[in-house]
Order: structure tokens, then sequence, then C-alpha cells
């Protein structure tokens, strides 16, 4: 069977692209939308000390701390108006979808089509807001507490330090919002990954420096590196196998007759269910649950003693408690989404309205629990999956220091991204030559 991918680069058409002016305005919209998003990575908060910012981030890169610099693609290093990211958003997002399950009066608005989607989404601008506001606040405290050998990290701590911080992280982050609505509707690729996606690709030629750097001095053996290029290679391909896997569901429609004197033919096709239906959304969403309370409670210099201390060690990076709860929120949120993501029921009336029904299953209910327990199935091996894929190179790679860059979850943000826009890129081409086949067709006919 032809993968879509061979498919794509069989049937692409360079004359085809040339002339796709939509396309290439698209593609021009999401690269100038990405430079203004990188720029604004490097404008730094007002009265920080970038000495002692820049030395914590040398001190504190294998930790969480180097998690947040991963997803904020390098912003939360610099102390940048842009460091917390979208990361607001998407715990906000996750907060707002949870009440949606659980109350009646969010549910029925997300039922009444456009309207109720914009309420939806209004709200968790509000929440967005609120968000950015509290880890602002706990950015501010944090920074006021980090000290460096050339002294504190803000110039001139204070209410009006404090202020004046939470103000522009919180503008960053609505401006980054922005910025993924944007690529959204009129760029190339959904919004919120395709940003997530350029921070991290936007560093890793700094991680492949250091890392070969490291292997020159003699930090790390010739062997570990070759270990974690098969490693990448093989996270890589595992992670593209994994994402193209779908269990296939046979559907037959009713017998049609296609030409005069003709028998009737019956017709078939498939639902395809994908093993990884929630794609890059569950490790996303468990790490800015896991980070949230982390950036609250301020990343400045605690006492190891200290219950912040505590916190911050059980659940750095690597440790047993940290693994743990991040594969419980991955494969909670795997669910979750997928839940939210595809109605079994829904499908099961869609398919009886149509007179279709899946060979050996009766229309109705029966088809509704038959495609459940099908997504149970395949939602089990598929978080199992993630968890696998975002835990175990990260361990590897926490035992030998290597930047977060090469961890599986990276890695999977990073593929499932590119195969996502690659897919959009592909019915964008296809979109294009239809549109040229009817034009043809028009003037031929006139």
């Amino acid at each position: 069977m032809v993968s879509s991918i061979e498919q794509f680069a069989k049937n692409f058409n360079l004359s085809s692209f040339k002339k796709s002016i939509d396309l290439k305005k698209r593609i021009l919209f999401t690269l100038f939308i990405l430079v203004v998003y990188r720029l604004g990575t490097y404008i730094p908060l007002p009265s920080i000390n970038p000495a002692v910012v820049s030395e914590f981030t040398r001190n504190h890169a294998g930790g969480l701390f180097g998690v947040l610099d991963m997803f904020s693609g390098g912003a939360i290093g610099r102390m940048t108006v842009f460091s917390l990211n979208i990361m607001p958003y998407i715990s906000a997002s996750i907060i707002v979808q949870l009440l949606t399950s659980m109350s009646p009066q969010l549910a029925a608005l997300k039922k009444e089509g456009e309207s109720g989607k914009r309420k939806i989404n209004q709200y968790t601008r509000y929440g967005t807001v609120a968000l950015a506001l509290l880890q602002g606040y706990g950015i501010a405290v944090g920074l006021e507490r980090m000290m460096g050998h050339s002294g504190c990290a803000v110039l001139d701590p204070g209410m009006f330090f404090r202020f004046t911080t939470m103000t522009s992280l919180t503008g960053g982050t609505l401006f980054i919002m922005w910025l993924g609505e944007q690529i959204s509707s009129r760029g190339l690729g959904n919004g919120s990954s395709i940003i997530i996606y350029s921070g991290i690709v936007a560093n890793l030629p700094a991680a492949l420096f250091n890392t070969f750097a490291m292997g020159k001095q003699g930090a790390i053996s010739i062997m570990a590196l070759l270990v974690l290029l098969i490693m990448v290679i093989a996270v890589i391909a595992f992670i593209i196998f994994m994402e193209k896997a779908n269990r296939k569901v046979v559907i037959q429609y009713p017998k049609r007759q296609t030409m005069v004197n003709m028998p009737a033919q019956q017709q078939n096709s498939y639902l395809p269910l994908k093993l990884n239906n929630a794609g890059v959304i569950p490790p996303i969403f468990a790490s800015s649950i896991l980070l949230l309370p982390v950036t609250i409670a301020g990343f400045g210099s605690v006492d190891p003693d200290s219950v912040l201390g505590t916190i911050s060690r059980v659940f750095n990076h690597g440790q047993p408690l940290y693994i743990f709860c991040f594969c419980a929120a991955v494969i909670f949120f795997a669910f979750f989404y997928t839940a939210i993501m595809f109605n079994p029921k829904e499908t099961a009336d869609n398919l009886k309205k149509s007179g279709s029904y899946i060979p050996g299953i009766r229309p109705g209910e029966a088809t509704a629990d038959y495609i459940d327990t099908l997504l149970m199935r395949l939602t089990v091996i598929g978080s199992l999956y993630l968890c696998f894929i975002c835990v175990l190179p990260e361990i590897l790679l926490s035992q030998i220091s290597l930047p977060f860059y090469f961890g599986g979850t990276s890695l999977l943000i990073v593929v499932n991204v590119s195969i996502d826009t690659v897919a959009q890129f592909q019915s964008h081409m296809i979109a294009q030559q239809y549109e040229g086949l009817f034009k043809r067709s028009k003037l031929k006919g006139m």
C-alpha cells in the first residue's frame, strides 16, 4: 500500500505549485508570522539583569527549567516578553474542555454551532488572561529571589516590577495566541502547534553544535554520540510508523445501479480509526499541567529543605514521581481528547441515515458500541505508545546530560506537526489541481 508521503511525492507537480497563488500566500504569511514570533523571543523584560539570568539558565538547563525553555523556544532562558509562550492558552483550553464535559450549560452551548463555539473561545481567552497573570506574578516573584555572582536578577525589585512583568508576560501570551489564530485561519497548519514547533526547531542547530562541542572536548564519549544518533533515527521512524497506523473498519453502502440493464453493485468503503487520535495534544497538555504549579511557585533560589524545594526536587525531570504523573496525565488526556474529537454515537447515526452499515453489526446502538470498543482499544495502545516515546528517550538523555531537544516529546511534536503540515500542503495542491481542471472544462464548453 502506498503511503500518503509517497503518493504526495508522486503526484507533486511543480508547475501547479507555481500557479497556486493562494498556497504561496499562505506559506509566505506563515513564515512572516513565525519571523514576528521569533523576534518577540528576543525582547527582554524590563529591569532584568541578563548576566544573572544567563547564569541561572546554564545551571538549571537539565531540570524543569530546560523543559520550559524548550517549549518557549528559548524565550524563558533570555527572560523575554514571550517567556510564557502559548502554554497559558493551552492550559485554559484544557480547563474549558473539562468544564464543557461536566457542565450541562457549556455542553448545550457547544451544540449551538458557530455562535456557541465563539462563546467558548471567548471563555478560553478569559481563562488565558487569568492564568497568564497568575503565572506572570509567579515568575516576577521568582526573579526577585534569583541570585547570581553579579547580584540579583532584578535591577529594581518591588511592586512596580511585578506589575510590569505580569502585564508584559500576559500581553506577550495574548499576542502569541493571536498569531496562532492568524496562522490557523490565513496560513498553513495549526497555529498553536506551528508556534511550538518553530521554537523547538529554531534551537536545534544550537543544541547540535553544543552536543558536538561536548563530544570534541571529551565531555561526551563518541559511543554516547553514536547511541544518540541511532536513538533519534529509531524514534523518528517509530513515530512515523505509529502515527500512520490505523484500523480500517469496513463500511457497506446500499446497492446502487450504475448503468441501465446492469445489476446493482455493492459498494464498500472504510472508516479509518487512527491508533493515535489525539496526536501531540496529550504530551503538550500533560507538560503544561505539570509545569503550571512549578511556575506559580517561582523558580528562584529556595531552601532545599523547604516545601518548594522538596516539590522542585521530586518533580524534577527524570524523577520517578514526575515520570509517573506525566504518564498518568498523558493517558488521561489521550482518552479525554479522543472522546471529545470522535463521537461514536454520532458516527453510527450518520451511517444509519445513509443506509450504510458495518458487516455483522446491527445499525444504531450496536454500531456505536462497536466503534466505541474499537476506539477504547486503540486509545489504550496509543496512550502507551505516547508514554513510551516521551519518557524513555528523555530518561536516557538525563543520564548523559544532553539537551531536551533530542527527547521523545520534542521529536514527537516535530514529526507530528511536519506530517500534518505536509498533509495540508497536499490538500491545497489537490484543490488547486481540481480548480485548474474546472477552469479548463469551462473554457472548452464555451
